[in-house]
């Protein structure tokens, strides 16, 4: 070991007290590697390190002719050949290695620097997307002042920032606006759809705001739009989802469908009239598709009855046939039409004042929720018979779907008239129908908007608004001491029921808002429409808000509804709000 360290080291000549004396000028005449040296390493008597000497003799200590002789075999080296190894073409193939060895170690550490420096370049120049944790801002909306303006404006706000990506003139006041894609699958650009208060119905394309088509108002003839545009499956066969829209003439019982090409904005057919007798809020019209493929309408006034897709098409093609896809039948539908076979077929009659598609969780098609007076009746989507009936007064607000309980059945949270100036929150169980939460809340607003956002484990976190509540853990519900005129933005989690997260509050009234979700960061990102006080011959203030969930769970203010045991500690909640991740609903309405 002695005289390997010394070859390591270059330092020739040196004696070890153990081992034979070390020759230089043997050595240089041999570029032996260590292993080598190693296998042939003289012992102090003479024999090789590996045990014995070839030849089972001892030669005598120190002599130079011993030790010369003694090197001899280590050239004659006998090859698999049979014949001796050449020494000179030893140490060209050993310089060949060593040459080779050198420039693979100089390739490997080129390119492992040239790595490094393009993994700095991009890290340095190339820009990252924003990430938009904590992106929160509000835009103020009104006219431009010394411009003629026309009757409304379509404006398109950055979802980043809120600046003003297009906008554009509409001749009358929106009643709705619904982005989709009609030509699902493919590769084309997302639409708006535009409805108006009166006889506006157009498409927009959503990236430029570059109108594709408008309904001439011709061809509603002597009617007036009675809600928002409604998408079918494709009619016309040319690959683009249609459209139907129900138009109202000057007295109730003329209700006129009007079909309209997707590509075109042409009608599909001369319109189709109903006579409908009924007493209350106009129901529909939305499109229901039963698990085995038939499409039916439903709408109704304070009543739901249905008419079949394909009864519309053949009456507006003024034929008896239609296409294969319209062809289907549900029989329990079916089963529910008049005596004398009248296209319409009665759902239900019971004061209706809202009409909801929630998804069914044992079955390929949706189930319908109704909102009456009296309160909640779930309707299986197969047959129409009540799944649970639930006994509500005072309903303010469409029921919202999210996920409260672990059954992976949708649930409902419901705003209740609970005297002057107070609103109960409550979750319904959508397998039962009872109640598995309530809280009463002080708000002065006439209807403000709930919603609900889906996280990757099954739950939802929903959103409501209500007046200051005391963030002391009180035993009965204690208003707080602003006025009125504020208020805040309330978070319920299913795994928290005993708290709320204050996350934001507004001074105007609440009139819309909506839940988007970023794919990326898997953040969701509450959208707020309000509007202060109008002044005469002004126009009331418009306000368009956006708030990051995520960010917002962080830094909210924890209210304590009730004493809960364990008490839940700050730092828990943190923990456990940092790891929610948001996803886009599995349900649709």
């Amino acid at each position: 070991m002695a005289t390997v360290l010394s070859r390591a080291l270059k330092l020739p000549g040196k004696k070890s007290p153990d081992l034979g004396e070390y020759d230089p000028l043997t050595q240089a005449d041999s570029d032996e590697s260590e292993d080598d040296l190693v296998l042939n390493l003289q012992q102090k008597n003479g024999g090789v390190k590996n045990g014995k000497s070839p030849l089972g003799e001892a030669p005598e200590p120190d002599s130079d002719a011993e030790v010369a002789g003694a090197a001899k075999p280590r050239h004659l080296e006998v090859t698999a050949e049979g014949y001796p190894s050449d020494p000179l073409g030893g140490l060209e193939q050993k310089a060949t290695s060593s040459i080779v060895s050198y420039v693979r170690t100089s390739v490997f550490l080129l390119t492992l620097v040239i790595s490094m420096i393009l993994v700095l370049v991009c890290a340095f120049l190339i820009p990252c997307p924003p990430r938009d944790l904590h992106s929160t801002w509000s835009r103020h909306l009104g006219p431009q002042g010394g411009v003629s303006r026309p009757a409304a404006v379509l404006v398109c706000l950055s979802g980043m920032n809120g600046s003003t990506l297009w906008s554009t003139p509409l001749p009358e006041e929106a009643r709705d606006v619904t982005c989709m894609d009609l030509m699902p699958g493919s590769v084309a650009e997302t639409i708006c759809l535009v409805t108006g208060t009166h006889k506006m119905l157009s498409v927009f394309n959503a990236t430029s705001g570059k109108a594709i088509w408008t309904l001439k108002p011709d061809y509603l003839s002597n009617g007036t739009l009675a809600a928002p545009g409604v998408v079918l499956p494709d009619l016309d066969g040319d690959g683009v989802r249609d459209l139907v829209v129900l138009a109202i003439g000057d007295s109730q019982p003329d209700l006129c469908f009007l079909l309209v090409s997707g590509r075109t904005g042409h009608p599909v057919g001369r319109p189709v009239k109903y006579n409908i007798v009924g007493v209350g809020n106009l129901i529909g019209p939305q499109v229901y598709i039963t698990a085995n493929g038939a499409v039916y309408i439903l709408f109704g006034f304070g009543n739901i009855q249905a008419v079949a897709l394909r009864d519309i098409f053949v009456q507006a093609q003024n034929r008896d046939s239609s296409p294969p896809s319209l062809q289907i039948e549900e029989p329990e539908w079916e089963k529910r039409r008049a005596i004398n076979l009248s296209e319409l077929i009665d759902i239900y009659s019971d004061g209706v004042e809202l009409l909801q598609m929630v998804k069914a969780p044992d079955a390929n098609c949706s189930n319908l929720l109704i909102t009456t007076g009296q309160g909640l009746v779930l309707l299986r989507g197969q047959n129409l018979t009540p799944y649970w009936t639930v006994s509500l007064q005072g309903l303010r607000s469409q029921p919202t779907p999210g996920y409260f309980t672990d059954d992976e059945t949708l649930d409902f949270l419901l705003q209740i008239e609970d005297g002057v100036g107070m609103r109960k929150m409550v979750v319904v169980d959508g397998d039962s129908g009872s109640i598995t939460w309530s809280y009463s809340a002080p708000c002065h607003m006439r209807e403000t908007p709930t919603t609900s956002a889906v996280t990757s484990d099954q739950k939802s976190v929903f959103l409501f608004w209500a007046e200051a509540l005391s963030a002391a853990p009180p035993n009965s519900d204690v208003q707080g001491t602003e006025p009125p005129s504020l208020h805040h933005l309330y978070l319920l989690h299913p795994a928290f029921p005993s708290i709320l997260l204050d996350l934001a509050n507004a001074t105007g009234t609440v009139t819309a808002s909506e839940v988007g979700i970023n794919d990326l960061w898997k953040d969701a990102f509450y959208v707020t429409r309000t509007t202060g006080p109008s002044s005469e011959g002004h126009p009331a203030p418009l306000v368009v808000s956006k708030l990051s969930l995520r960010w917002a769970m962080m830094e909210g203010q924890v209210v304590q509804l009730k004493e809960s045991t364990p008490k839940i500690g700050r730092g828990e909640l943190r923990r456990f709000f940092s790891r929610i991740k948001f996803v886009d609903s599995p349900y649709q309405l």
